[in-house]
């Protein structure tokens, strides 16, 4: 009796959480970030730029690594009213998180590039600026075109009052697998840079 007393919000048994599309309380974190990437290619800071790219891309690589290779075997085992619970609460985080990832990596790292004289072709590193340029491009379409519209898909799916678990399982393989791919090619991604600085 006392222990229903003190959990008077606890959801009933088959009850949904609600689902937010956009995480709203996450867009000003989102906003700061963006703007301080603004202001540091602004200013042209040297310390600003290479934070923005080292800390952006170690979350990018840590981040598509741990869901491909960690989160995804997990959810592979779930039930599929578990995978939705879990969906439910993951994949809006996501959303913010990894389009402001990937914009913070690329703007400060090209704006680097620049600093560094990389982008001239007579530099003796530009092959390796033009070999990261592609790989980088090819998993920020990767994230931005595919894993995204898969996010935004589940997230759709999860709104419905009755969500169907066979569409949002196939989604969310679709987005497991595409981070896990992306996490394969940000090991290349460290070849480069390691290449670069060293």
């Amino acid at each position: 009796m006392s222990a229903i007393a003190e959990a008077p919000h606890a959801p009933a048994i088959g009850e949904r959480p609600q689902v937010q599309i956009v995480p709203v309380k996450g867009l000003p974190i989102v906003a700061l970030v963006l703007a301080g990437v603004v202001v540091a290619i602004a200013r042209d800071a040297r310390w600003g730029l290479v934070f923005c790219h080292v800390v952006g891309g170690g979350l990018w690589t840590a981040i598509d690594l741990f869901v491909g290779f960690v989160v995804g075997p997990i959810i592979g085992r779930m039930s599929i009213p578990a995978r939705i619970e879990f969906s439910t609460r993951f994949m809006p985080k996501m959303l913010l998180l990894m389009p402001t990832i990937v914009t913070m990596t690329l703007a400060a790292g090209f704006q680097l590039a620049r600093q560094d004289a990389f982008l001239d072709t007579s530099n003796p590193r530009h092959a390796w600026v033009v070999a990261s340029f592609c790989v980088v491009g090819v998993m920020a379409v990767i994230a931005l075109a595919y894993l995204e519209p898969a996010n935004v898909a589940v997230l759709f799916e999860l709104k419905k009052p009755q969500p169907d678990g066979r569409v949002i399982e196939k989604l969310m393989k679709r987005f497991v697998y595409t981070a896990g791919i992306t996490g394969v090619m940000q090991v290349a991604t460290l070849v480069i840079m390691t290449r670069l600085v060293s």
